[in-house]
């Protein structure tokens, strides 16, 4: 007797958990920052694999053993990004990923001996401040995501108003951008931005409808989810498009705290829009959620904020103590990819997968 009713008392424990809509919402915090802080580790490994490469010879880093381990620990973190949007609110898991900018600037000192600044330590603490007050007056509420409700916000008049608003300004930029060469950075991580919106929706979306499947109740067979899918994909690839495109033109140091900033906007914007996470929050709720958005994108900002810059020299001025040596030159590339490739640590699934492209 006490065999068989074991697995029951297993299965209404599993079930309790996830039907605790505070249980719920702690666990996909937990999930999320735990897959940053994954992400983080992952990221140095990669470029401490980079830079023993160059030290050695000059052998391709994917020969490494320990840089294929960062590619593998990066694929966990997102992963475990993946699932936190199926357990929490979107305009909470997005802002959460100043904790892999935190993360990566603390594992960089230990790991790859780098220097830790006064603006790294204010940044941090700024950052952890406001991701503090993010996890307490952010939504509490859970809804599940079903493809029912998914279908039915997809066509309610206030996204179709948003979606409207936000191609026509897309198809604005895109020609500026495009047809008239203006190629500032604010201009190229508004596309950017405006693509993560349509990423955050269909990502929720398809984590949400997923979770609701592994709990019983089956949302796979519903077309939505299909484009939702194929949503996802496409902004995802849009996104690696444009951000490889600023990264060629403007410095990580100045893409990543933009990025960061503009794309936790459009997240917020798209779970208020879409999934109405902040309807019956109070005005304090509000404020003070905001308020900590507002300490994690300074503490971001401090610190990106002067780290090395990538900047071409000019050629025809050479300084005698750089002449380079093939070796010397190998060393340069390398750190010049890596800086390039850890400066990415605060974007989500698609920001971050332009980031091991690029290495």
């Amino acid at each position: 007797m006490a065999n068989s009713s074991s697995p029951q008392m297993t299965s209404a424990l599993r079930a309790s958990i996830l039907e605790n809509p505070l249980r719920t919402y702690l666990l996909g915090i937990i999930i999320s920052i735990c897959g940053n802080v994954v992400i983080s580790i992952s990221l140095n490994i990669q470029k401490y694999a980079h830079v023993r490469q160059s030290q050695r010879g000059s052998k391709p880093y994917y020969t490494s053993v320990m840089w294929w381990c960062g590619v593998v620990l990066m694929g966990v973190g997102e992963l475990g990004n993946f699932a936190a949007y199926g357990f929490a609110p979107a305009s909470l898991i997005a802002p959460l990923g100043c904790v892999s900018v935190i993360a990566s600037a603390v594992i960089s000192v230990i790991f790859l001996k780098e220097t830790m600044r006064p603006s790294d330590m204010i940044g941090g603490t700024l950052a952890i401040t406001g991701t503090y007050l993010l996890v307490t007056f952010a939504p509490h509420t859970f809804t599940p995501i079903t493809a029912h409700l998914v279908q039915y916000n997809a066509f309610s008049w206030h996204f179709l108003l948003y979606l409207f608003i936000e191609v026509i300004i897309f198809c604005i930029l895109l020609y500026l951008y495009k047809r008239k060469n203006m190629k500032h950075i604010v201009m190229v991580m508004l596309l950017v931005a405006l693509l993560a919106s349509l990423t955050v929706i269909s990502v929720k979306a398809v984590s949400g409808m997923i979770t609701e499947s592994i709990k019983g109740q089956l949302q796979l067979i519903y077309p939505i989810f299909y484009v939702m899918l194929v949503v996802m994909i496409a902004s995802c690839a849009f996104q690696i498009k444009f951000l490889n495109q600023a990264m060629k033109m403007f410095d990580a140091t100045e893409v990543v705290p933009i990025n960061f900033v503009f794309f936790t906007a459009s997240a917020i914007v798209a779970g208020i829009v879409f999934y109405q996470e902040f309807e019956d929050l109070a005005l304090l709720n509000i404020f003070m959620f905001l308020f900590g958005c507002l300490l994690s994108f300074l503490g971001v900002f401090l610190i990106a904020r002067n780290r090395p810059k990538i900047k071409q020299q000019d050629r025809n001025f050479i300084a005698m103590d750089r002449i380079p040596g093939r070796r010397h030159t190998d060393k340069v590339q390398a750190e010049a990819k890596t800086t390039t490739y850890g400066s990415l640590a605060a974007k989500l699934m698609c920001n971050r997968a332009v980031e091991t492209d690029d290495s």
